[in-house]
């Protein structure tokens, strides 16, 4: 792959350099910050904003568990989500914007540019979401004063699996869809599609489509099995890269 530690190094920098920066790091930082808190001060504030609705009603004393929980949705939601939006346009907005263009006539193969990216935004992903663990992490153990860290990190890293593989979605899609907008859309649909079939067992417990639903197992203590979706969604990560590369080096710039 002629250019590739080249074109990554590039890369990186982007990364450093434009919006990619604030976006989700932004989000994961705030919702690693703010989830143990809103963990901790949601009873109050049920009793507080509902009035009579819970007027009588004991709520259970929140603890670490909860406020990991609220990580893994904050993850399993929104930040999917962001993922899929951001990179919609990984591959298409630097053709429209002539980028590709001007890269692809040094000695960068068009292989080397998908590959560069999938490889650095993969990584990209798992240092933001292991930060943002340690900072659940630190602060569930500085509000709750316990914070076992077992469950709290399988389930982060599980999810970090679910999340390369999109990243590798979406890659294609970008080469496949001239629209950043058209991509995210069609990422979105693939999640909802992913997520109804984890209702059927066979998916359910042996496909990328288990990894919906086993993080939030994994935190409330299940044994879940985690080898064969983890190895499934890795496999179909690094097909869909190869996919995206492939139809990368036939389209037009």
């Amino acid at each position: 792959m002629s250019g590739f530690a080249a074109f990554a190094g590039k890369e990186a920098k982007e990364i450093l350099r434009t919006w990619r920066i604030w976006v989700l790091p932004g989000i994961l930082l705030f919702f690693a910050l703010t989830g143990p808190v809103t963990a901790k001060l949601t009873p109050q504030l049920l009793g507080a904003m509902g009035g009579d609705q819970f007027k009588g009603m004991v709520l259970p004393t929140p603890t670490h568990h909860n406020a990991y929980a609220t990580w893994i949705k904050d993850l399993s939601g929104i930040a999917l989500f962001a993922l899929i939006v951001v990179y919609g346009g990984i591959i298409s907005a630097e053709r429209k914007s002539g980028t590709a263009v001007l890269v692809l006539t040094k000695p960068v193969s068009r292989t080397a540019f998908v590959i560069a990216k999938a490889v650095v935004h993969s990584a990209f992903l798992a240092v933001l979401v292991v930060a943002g663990t340690l900072v659940t992490w630190g602060v569930t153990a500085a509000i709750f004063a316990q914070a076992p860290g077992s469950a709290l990190w399988s389930s982060s890293l599980v999810w970090l699996v679910f999340g390369v593989l999109f990243i590798a979605l979406m890659t294609l899609l970008s080469v496949l869809i001239g629209s950043a907008a058209g991509a995210a859309g069609v990422g979105l649909g693939a999640y909802a599609l992913v997520s109804i079939a984890a209702i059927w067992k066979p998916p359910g417990t042996y496909s990328p489509a288990a990894l919906t639903t086993v993080p939030n197992s994994l935190l409330a203590g299940k044994d879940v099995a985690v080898l064969w979706p983890a190895l499934t969604s890795l496999l179909l990560a690094a097909v869909l890269f190869s996919l995206a590369a492939s139809a990368f080096r036939r389209s037009e710039l």
